[in-house]
């Protein structure tokens, strides 16, 4: 059965879905069955894996509201073992739809469940928000990756967020785990960064990734061509470090 994975944090900017499409392509390269979830309204995971956002017909937004199943929202990718089930802007509709709905929290965890024995991992790319479609996505997952950003506000709001999943730990799914805190957009030449990873390294010991992803033009690059760092250039420095994540999380779960 697939480990259900969101990647998540309120914060804007700090390397979500670079990180969910990467990772995704990494897994799927390594020979793991992927699929991944794109639950963020901008469908940002969906156009950088190269799919016209326009074309979308049946995603994220249709699965949540049971208007179909989840076998019908998958789309293949040119990612060897990577399926998508993308997203569109109507996916904004969705917390106010589901408002008034009984089990609100629970219509992911509900949709995926005849779909989860077909992957090895499955991975949500969630919103900057801690609304009603992030709660559903740690409603659904096993595990959850937490990015931070090398920068000063780093941890500004991780405490909001730890406490979020505490509070669907206890209420929703008493099976959350965090797989781990990713730092990411690291620059070794900056004392900022440097301080950034200790002093996260020193507060959270083991719950932090052994990988670190580095600042890297070429993953800036990748998605406006709507390929992974992967496709886009296997031999950068972003693609190692995805692939080492990658490897870092199939060591860990096997």
């Amino acid at each position: 059965m697939g480990k259900i994975i969101a990647i998540a944090n309120q914060k804007g900017g700090v390397g979500k879905t670079t990180t969910s499409i990467n990772l995704a392509a990494s897994l799927g390269v390594l020979e793991k069955k992927v699929l991944l979830i794109d639950a963020d309204p901008q469908a940002n995971a969906t156009s950088g894996i190269g799919i016209n956002v326009e074309t979308v017909e049946i995603g994220t937004y249709q699965l949540l509201e049971h208007s179909n199943i989840a076998k019908d929202a998958v789309v293949k990718t040119e990612t060897p073992n990577l399926d998508i089930i993308p997203a569109h802007i109507d996916l904004v509709a969705i917390e106010i739809e589901l408002v008034d709905k009984d089990q609100r929290e629970y219509m992911l965890k509900n949709a995926l469940q005849n779909i989860r024995e077909d992957y090895d991992y499955i991975l949500i790319d969630c919103a900057p928000s801690l609304g009603l479609l992030t709660l559903n996505a740690l409603t659904a997952a096993d595990s959850v990756i937490i990015p931070i950003q090398c920068e000063y506000f780093a941890l500004e709001g991780l405490g909001k967020l730890l406490n979020t999943i505490k509070s669907v730990q206890k209420i929703h799914n008493s099976e959350l785990d965090i797989e781990g805190l990713l730092l990411t957009m690291y620059d070794a030449r900056l004392r900022l960064s440097n301080q950034v990873v200790e002093e996260v390294q020193k507060h959270f010991n083991d719950m932090v990734f052994q990988t670190i992803i580095q600042r890297n033009v070429r993953l800036s690059e990748a998605p406006s061509y709507g390929e992974s760092i992967i496709n886009y250039d296997a031999g950068s420095k972003g693609a190692t470090n995805y692939l080492s994540l990658a490897k870092e999380i199939i060591n860990k779960n096997s």
